[in-house]
């Protein structure tokens, strides 16, 4: 067995607003395995300034890794243990070396189309009309859970926006999820979930920075609008510690990015304490190309989760690998009638 790696930058077809900047190129890495005649493709996709492995050797481990792919899965998977990205695309490249064929790594009723799985229409952050525009676009598109960036512009502005979707559509006909990454002082939060609230959301993604656990457990136990813990996953590592976590803060919901929580391995411990826990969850990209969403979406399938996930990311890019991942009636579905762009394999 060989491997390889490169890098491939993606470019948003417009730029995306979040709580940290505005996206315009998005790194991602793939790890390809050759076996005689077979090949394996996975991808490993940090985001800057959020991943725990966004690291100054983050290539040199991609280097080692394919290095000592002879180790095998479970023992690259342990000793990359500070490197969930890697993790993430080491799961897949193995998967995919073994399967049938390089992109199908958990056959099942949806890589066969007939089964799709339900999703939120993302909403960026920008000015008032911008994200305005976005709401209307999703709403055509026949999503029925949007999920809207917030905390990029200011907070009035974002309760008109929700006013106008709640002035339009009621709790029955478009659920609507926030997400706050972080940008809520804890001395505001309270209040401003008080007035979130008003709106009947589904929930709030991390509406404080993370490592406020005292705050965070707090703010969970008084909330009046349900809280999903997203970026507070990122970098614990312990299945010890994140029960831990999880005991603490008691959230209403957690949200896994597999490339940010150590890929499907992570994603199943912390699925498997949560639920111990009776708390719900469910799964969303890191924005990642269409190799990586096309992992995470066969997945999460087999998980039966019935909640709207997170994977429609798939259109954002210029120049993203042409995949059969459609996006559809607020699902995405694998449409076996489309194909794959194989020269992804080339490199």
């Amino acid at each position: 067995m060989k491997a390889t790696c490169f890098k491939h930058i993606l470019e948003f077809k417009r730029p995306s607003g979040t709580s940290r900047g505005v996206l315009k190129t998005k790194e991602t890495w793939f790890i390809k395995l050759t076996q005689e005649a077979k090949i394996g493709i996975g991808e490993c996709g940090i985001l800057r300034t959020l991943s725990i492995d966004d690291r100054p050797d983050y290539e040199t481990k991609l280097q080692w890794v394919c290095q000592h792919i002879h180790l095998g899965k479970d023992k690259l998977y342990s000793e990359l243990r500070e490197f969930p990205s890697i993790q993430f695309g080491v799961e897949q490249a193995f998967l995919s070396l073994n399967a049938q064929t390089p992109f199908e790594l958990f056959p099942s009723d949806f890589t066969k189309s007939k089964a799709p799985i339900s999703i939120n229409g993302l909403v960026w952050m920008g000015d008032k009309d911008f994200m305005k525009q976005q709401i209307l676009e999703k709403l055509e598109q026949g999503f029925n859970c949007i999920k809207l960036k917030i905390g990029a512009i200011d907070f009035e502005s974002e309760v008109l926006l929700l006013k106008f979707i709640r002035s339009q559509f009621s709790e029955k006909e478009i659920e609507i999820r926030v997400d706050a990454n972080g940008a809520f002082s804890s001395a505001e939060a309270l209040q401003k979930l008080a007035i979130l609230s008003k709106f009947k959301l589904h929930s709030i993604e991390q509406p404080i920075a993370v490592n406020q656990h005292d705050k965070m457990s707090d703010l969970c136990l008084r909330t009046p609008l349900p809280i999903a813990l997203d970026e507070e996953l990122i970098g614990v590592f312990d299945t010890e510690a994140k029960q831990e976590l999880i005991e603490k803060i008691k959230p209403q919901y957690i949200i896994l990015k597999p490339s940010l929580v150590g890929g499907f391995k992570g994603s199943k411990d912390w699925i498997s304490i949560a639920t111990a826990h009776m708390i719900d969850w469910w799964i969303t990209s890191a924005l990642e190309s269409n190799v990586g969403l096309n992992a995470i979406s066969q997945f999460t399938y087999t998980l039966t989760n019935s909640l709207p996930q997170g994977l429609g990311t798939g259109g954002l890019y210029t120049n993203n690998i042409d995949s059969p991942l459609t996006v559809k009636n607020g699902t995405i579905f694998y449409d076996t009638e489309k194909t794959w762009d194989q020269t992804i394999l080339d490199n």
